[in-house]
């Protein structure tokens, strides 16, 4: 899978309950069906640690150092395409960029939701002591992205459509399939 060409992100960002995560799972196996070459890689879990490491209380370089190992791995391999996944993501796109060896394409898209769509999506999955919390620390999110995305970010909303839907729009933006 020698493959020489220029290394591609696709970043998804948005509050908790907007549908990252899954659109991400939908858009793969929407490029898998196409024979699209790529990985996918849900930054939630690049810096589950506890406590913050020493210097780092956002874990942010946490992020970049674990990024950086999959990614290198990925394109050892011959990949050149990455979806990735994080609230932040979109605020993050230097970060990323730089993880990857920093000649990349990027398109980034931030998913919103209306107040009562992510209440109920997140209500079904957050079945713990957390739901509050979540809706609370999602909607500051979601103002803070809303007011700090950078302008060729593209928001695409989640209300009212299904995950096919919404993954087969992203899909669009990125160039990747023969449909796009």
């Amino acid at each position: 899978m020698a493959d020489e060409r220029r290394a591609a992100v696709l970043i998804i960002g948005g509050r908790s309950g907007t549908g990252k995560t899954t659109a991400g799972w939908e858009i793969s196996a929407q490029l898998q069906q196409e024979s699209v070459a790529h990985c996918f890689i849900e930054g939630d879990f690049l810096d589950q640690a506890y406590p913050a490491p020493p210097g780092d209380p956002h874990r942010t370089e946490l992020t970049r150092q674990n990024l950086r190992t999959l990614w290198d791995n990925y394109a050892r391999l011959g990949y050149h395409r990455l979806i990735y996944t994080n609230s932040f993501s979109v605020l993050e796109t230097e970060m990323i960029v730089d993880a990857m060896g920093g000649d990349v394409d990027v398109t980034a898209v931030l998913l919103t939701a209306q107040e009562s769509t992510i209440r109920a999506r997140l209500g079904e999955r957050e079945i713990g002591s957390q739901l509050d919390a979540h809706v609370t620390r999602g909607a500051a999110l979601a103002k803070a992205l809303a007011e700090s995305a950078p302008s060729w970010v593209i928001p695409v909303s989640t209300d009212g459509l299904t995950v096919t839907e919404v993954a087969s729009q992203i899909v669009a933006v990125t160039g990747w399939t023969s449909a796009a």
